[in-house]
C-alpha cells in the first residue's frame, strides 16, 4: 500500500513508495500490516529469502538454513510466518538462478517484508559479504557444478516445482510437428486442436484457455518448460500479454502460466514406455471444458488456476469498492457542508429582511420572502 493515498503500491513503480519514516508511521495507525523494502539496481542490497526452515514453537533451525546464515553473517530476521528468515547483504548477485526449493535470492524489483525480529546471534548491521554470497549461490541455488545446468533446470522444471517434490525425468525425442500430430491424434485430440487454433470457446476466460494449452503441451513434452514455450508461442492462441511481465521477481506471465501447468500436471508422455497416443492422453491434467469438468484429477490444474484467477478478480473488487466507500464519504461530507453554508446563509437572509423594510406591502412582502428576492437582497445589497 502507498502511505497517504491508501492505494495498491507497486515494486516496479518508485513513485509509490515513501520514505521509512513515513511507512512506519502508517503501519502504526493500524492501515497496513507491517513494512518492507524494496530492492533496486539503484542499490547495493541483496535478500536472501530461506522458507520453511525454523520451528516457531521451538525455534530450531534445520542445519542447511544455519548454515546459510552463519557464513553470510549480517543482518538476518524472523520472517512474518515465523518459520523462515530473511538475510539482508550488501553484494552482488551472480548470474544464473535464484531460487531452489525454499531458498530464493533478490536483488531487484521485489517486495522483502521487514518485521525487525532480529536473530540475536547475527550482526545488528547490513554487511557485505559477496564471497559468501557467491559460494552460497553455487552450493544451494546454482548447484556444484557451475559448467552445466542441473537435470530439473534442463528440463526448465523451475524452484516452484522442485519444491513440490516433483521431478520430471521424461526425454521426449520428437520433432516438434510428429509430437503436435500425436497430439491431435489422442482421444482429446479435438480440445488440442481447437485451442492450438486459438479457439477458447468453452472457457471462462482466456486465461483458463492458455492454462489448458499449457497443461496439454506439459504432459507431451514431458515437463520441459523451454518447449512447451517454443510450441505455445506458435499456436493461435499466442497473444501480447505472454512476455508482460507480471510478478517482481521479473517472470512474465508466460513464464508463470508454464510453471503451474507443469506443477499441476501428474503425469507425463513417455514415449520408450507407451507409443499409443490414444492412452497417452488420458494420463495429462488438461484443464477440462464444461463436458468433462466431473473428471477430478483432469481438473486438478483447472481449479488451482481458477482458484487463482478468482483470488484475484476478488481482490480488485474490494479494492474498487474501496474506492468507491471512500468517493461516497467524500460527497456525503460535501454535502453537509453544503447544508451547513446553506443553514448560514438562510439566517443571515432572514436577520437582513427582519431590518430592512417593516412596512413593505403584502405583496412585496412575499416577493421579497421567497428565495429569489433573499438572495438578490444578500448579494447586491438591497435593503
Amino acid at each position: 500500500m502507498t502511505p497517504g493515498s491508501g492505494e495498491f503500491a507497486s515494486s516496479t513503480d518508485p513513485d509509490t513508495w515513501t520514505s521509512v519514516e513515513i511507512a512506519l508511521k502508517y503501519a502504526d495507525s493500524g492501515d497496513a500490516d507491517g513494512v518492507g523494502f524494496v530492492f533496486t539496481d539503484d542499490d547495493p542490497i541483496v535478500g536472501v529469502d530461506l522458507d520453511d526452515c525454523r520451528d516457531p514453537e521451538t525455534g530450531d533451525v534445520d542445519d542447511r538454513a544455519q548454515d546459510i546464515i552463519a557464513r553470510l553473517d549480517s543482518y538476518t530476521e524472523i520472517s512474518p510466518s515465523g518459520i523462515g528468515f530473511h538475510v539482508l547483504i550488501e553484494g552482488e548477485l551472480p548470474d544464473g538462478r535464484n531460487r531452489r526449493g525454499t531458498i530464493e535470492l533478490y536483488d531487484t524489483a521485489r517486495f522483502f517484508t521487514v518485521t525487525g525480529d532480529h536473530l540475536e546471534e547475527t550482526p545488528g548491521r547490513v554487511a557485505r559479504r559477496q564471497d559468501a554470497l557467491e559460494a552460497i549461490h553455487r552450493e544451494y541455488v546454482q548447484g556444484t557444478d557451475t559448467g552445466a545446468k542441473s537435470e530439473s533446470e534442463n528440463r526448465g522444471v523451475t524452484s516452484e516445482q522442485v519444491s513440490t517434490d516433483k521431478t520430471v525425468d521424461i526425454d521426449v525425442d520428437l520433432e516438434d510437428e510428429e509430437l503436435l500430430e500425436k497430439a491431435r491424434n489422442a482421444s482429446n485430440g479435438s480440445k488440442f486442436e481447437r485451442l492450438w487454433k486459438g479457439n477458447t470457446a468453452g472457457y471462462e476466460s482466456q486465461s483458463e484457455a492458455d492454462m489448458a494449452l499449457c497443461c496439454l503441451l506439459a504432459f507431451w513434452t514431458g515437463g520441459d518448460h523451454t518447449r512447451v514455450d517454443r510450441l505455445f508461442r506458435q499456436s493461435g492462441i499466442l497473444r501480447e500479454k505472454w512476455d508482460d511481465v507480471h510478478y517482481a521477481d521479473g517472470s512474465t506471465y508466460g513464464d508463470k502460466t508454464i510453471e503451474r501447468a507443469i506443477a499441476n500436471t501428474s503425469e507425463f508422455y513417455d514415449p520408450d514406455a507407451r507409443d499409443d497416443s490414444s492412452e497417452a492422453s488420458s494420463r495429462e491434467s488438461e484443464s477440462p471444458t464444461t463436458g468433462d469438468r466431473d473428471e477430478p484429477a483432469k481438473n486438478h490444474a483447472y481449479l488451482v488456476e481458477k482458484n487463482r484467477l478468482l483470488s484475484d478478480r476478488v481482490d480488485d473488487l474490494e479494492a474498487t469498492l474501496k474506492e468507491k466507500d471512500d468517493r461516497i464519504d467524500e460527497l456525503e461530507a460535501t454535502n453537509e457542508l453544503l447544508r451547513e453554508q446553506l443553514r448560514d446563509c438562510q439566517e443571515t437572509l432572514e436577520r437582513r429582511e427582519q431590518t430592512s423594510n417593516p412596512e413593505m406591502d403584502e405583496t412585496s412582502a412575499d416577493e421579497d420572502n421567497s428565495i429569489w428576492g433573499r438572495v438578490r437582497r444578500f448579494a447586491g445589497g438591497d435593503n
